[in-house]
């Protein structure tokens, strides 16, 4: 499974961003694929989820700010991301669990106040 990100990019707080992630599978047959973030010192924690039966989850720290969803057709997977805050600022990370994890290469996100 090959991962790649795009859509990053410098935004001031309250902005929005897309981030894509195409994905080299049919991601109907991926168990779950998810966006997750890793700011400068700190662990890599998941942003947001769905499973190939269509349903999410995302961390509270985003809830009712992101959005992700998936366009079946284009074998991609977005991740909508509105009122963005500084401690949004992150390096942000495509996920396929498929059996064995996969990652994409990320894609830097900037949130400036």
């Amino acid at each position: 499974v090959t991962l790649v990100e795009s859509g990053g990019g410098l935004v001031q707080a309250g902005g929005s961003l897309r981030l894509s992630c195409v994905c080299s599978w049919n991601i109907l047959t991926i168990d779950l694929m998810a966006w997750y973030r890793q700011a400068p010192g700190r662990q890599r924690e998941m942003v947001a989820g769905i499973t190939s039966g269509g349903s999410t989850t995302y961390a509270d720290s985003v809830e009712g700010r992101f959005a992700i969803s998936r366009d079946n057709a284009k074998n991609t997977v977005y991740l909508q991301m509105n009122s963005l805050q500084p401690e949004d600022t992150a390096v942000y990370y495509c996920h396929a669990r498929a059996g064995a994890s996969y990652w994409g290469q990320g894609t830097q996100v900037t949130v400036s106040s």
